[in-house]
């Protein structure tokens, strides 16, 4: 990969981490009600799901979903009825005592979770693998360059959505603002998951 590759190739995933999805949103959810240290395993779990995505891809897996849509279709629906479950357990639950995932292995492997499901992913390692993984040169050479630079960005990103999550908790908003803070990540769940869902009846265009 050339340095101009890279430098856009780095600018895209640039944008592809720090716009706001489902791992945004459980970063700032988790910073807010652990702190800032505990919830880096929810970070951790985000560069698992990125570096197995990667891996896969490279061996062919993206490929394979995008021959098969309706294998795709599937996992967006499955995806989607996840994120709105814990939307809708984040809204009933915005008036009781904040529960959090128990121990370092429920808070990663709830992060893990909301990781793999997420559309946002899949798509945008399909993008990266289809434009700019060059085809003439070996793709394994090219993950040498293309994963460090990604799972970086990624680190960065998600670890700064948890450090605003904490900073917010760190705030002690009173009970109403907590209650509408607490309300408003549970209604992004269900947005995006809503949004997950309805893209996987859109039909194909040609």
């Amino acid at each position: 990969m050339s340095f101009h590759a890279w430098i856009i190739f780095a600018s895209f995933w640039v944008v592809f981490v720090t716009t706001p999805g489902p791992n945004a949103v459980n970063c700032i959810q988790n910073g807010m009600t652990l702190g800032f240290l505990p919830s880096l395993w929810g970070v951790l779990a985000i560069l698992t799901q990125a570096t197995v995505f990667m891996l896969l891809s490279a061996a062919g897996v993206a490929a394979l979903l995008v021959s098969a849509p309706e294998v795709f279709a599937a996992a967006k629906v499955i995806g989607a009825a996840f994120l709105i479950y814990l939307g809708l357990r984040g809204w009933r639950a915005s008036r009781k005592p904040i529960r959090t995932p128990e121990g370092r292995g429920g808070v990663y492997l709830q992060a893990l979770g909301i990781a793999t499901i997420n559309a946002k992913s899949v798509t945008g390692y399909l993008a990266a693998f289809t434009q700019f993984v060059q085809p003439d040169v070996p793709i394994w050479s090219q993950m040498g360059v293309i994963m460090p630079t990604a799972l970086t960005i990624t680190a960065l990103s998600y670890t700064s959505y948890t450090a605003v999550g904490a900073g917010l908790g760190k705030l002690a908003l009173g009970a109403v603002m907590n209650l509408w803070v607490r309300r408003a990540m549970a209604f992004c769940f269900i947005i995006y998951g809503a949004l997950l869902g309805g893209s996987a009846f859109q039909p194909n265009k040609a």
